[in-house]
């Protein structure tokens, strides 16, 4: 492996700012992986995967001698979210935009492709550009596809930016990283009526108005608490938006988090009763959208991923919490890889994610880079093992 020099760094700064002006969400995403395709093609990778799970990509970089498979997950979705920028490389696709960093992310996997030039001692590295992440759906779909096994890794890393963090901080925790959420959509039916005979119709309102209270009272306890649990109310409509009628339809949603899936069974559980205790005359639908398993790290991949980090002298922050958002990278430690993910300062003042200002830092480029292939240096160095 070899050090990215800076014409390199220059290029994936370039490359970052074309695919941040055309971002595509979840599930569309055929141009960008097109673009990541022809990119590892010039960058000599020894086999390339496409349309896994979707739009998903991968590239093998194959090591001299036998050895084990280590992944390096990215994404490529973007958000459904208007950029309010005057970046001279902002978003030109209405409604959409590169918010939350996997512009960023993909560039520094490339980098990783880039340093490869000289392959390592032993095994081989997969560099994954995963679709669907923002949804949940990405990761389990690229191992549902049938080719999966030919990319099954040993260890597996990504990274996700934090803003608020000091740039280019390394936050590391063994154990829950990420928590579990998923979104419950209820739709209730019932019969609308003229405003001046409501009592002829079947309103739902005092069943929404039941939810609204005994949803969010669900949420227990901090974030530093194994038993935490986070009902969030996100979206509430009921009927028309007129006087003339009384309502005869409404639509809740909620999000609901915990740092453990035995806490978000128990959450689902106690939700479905509240659901179950509404007026029998409406006729109630209930789907569950966006699932996201809790992000586990494995105790041997961040002690890989926290000696790479003290060999580039980089500054670690040991968490003693998770993040609250969610990740669907979980799904490749549940599937037996040693995995972990890193979280990589963007800055103390950086916009938040999925801000409408929000923009990936190019400074973490060569940083991310450089710590992905100590990672490698590590796990498939000829005396490693």
């Amino acid at each position: 492996m070899t050090a990215v020099s800076s014409e390199q760094i220059t290029y994936l700064t370039n490359l970052r700012h074309d695919l941040h002006r055309q971002p595509e969400i979840s599930g569309e995403e055929a141009q960008t992986a097109a673009r990541i395709v022809q990119e590892l093609t010039d960058a000599g990778a020894d086999h390339i995967w496409q349309n896994l799970g979707g739009f998903g990509v991968a590239a093998e970089f194959r090591g001299t001698k036998p050895g084990p498979t280590l992944l390096i997950r990215c994404e490529l979705d973007g958000l459904p979210i208007t950029e309010d920028s005057t970046l001279p490389y902002r978003s030109e696709v209405d409604g959409k935009g590169h918010l939350c960093g996997h512009d960023g992310h993909m560039c520094m996997a490339m980098g990783v492709a880039l340093g490869l030039a000289k392959r390592p001692a032993r095994g081989r590295v997969i560099l994954l550009f995963q679709p669907a992440e923002e949804t949940g759906f990405g990761a389990q779909a690229v191992i549902d596809d049938p080719r999966w096994p030919q990319l099954r890794p040993d260890y597996a890393f990504a990274y996700h930016n934090v803003p608020g963090r000091p740039l280019g901080e390394i936050g590391l925790r063994a154990g829950p990283a990420n928590c579990a959420s998923r979104g419950l959509q209820i739709n209730l039916h019932g019969k609308s009526s003229h405003a001046a005979a409501p009592e002829d119709g079947v309103s739902p309102s005092a069943a929404m108005a039941h939810l609204m209270q005994h949803l969010p009272a669900l949420s227990s306890g901090t974030i530093s608490d194994a038993d935490f649990g986070l009902s969030t109310l996100t979206h509430v409509r009921l009927g028309e938006p007129t006087f003339g009628i009384a309502p005869g339809e409404g639509e809740l949603r909620v999000t609901l988090r915990s740092m453990t899936d035995k806490r978000m069974d128990s959450l689902i559980h106690d939700a479905q009763a509240i659901v179950k205790t509404i007026d029998a005359q409406l006729d109630v639908d209930v789907s569950w959208h966006d699932v996201f398993s809790t992000v586990v790290n494995d105790v041997e991949a961040t002690n890989i991923a926290r000696k790479a980090a003290r060999t580039k002298g980089l500054s670690i922050l040991e968490m003693d919490h998770p993040m609250r958002w969610s990740e669907d990278f979980g799904r490749f430690g549940l599937d037996g890889a040693h995995a972990t993910m890193l979280f990589l300062g963007a800055g103390v003042t950086q916009p938040q994610l999925h801000n409408p200002d929000y923009d990936f830092p190019d400074a973490l480029l060569p940083l991310g880079t450089g710590l992905f292939l100590a990672i490698i240096e590590q796990v498939l160095s000829a005396n490693a093992g």
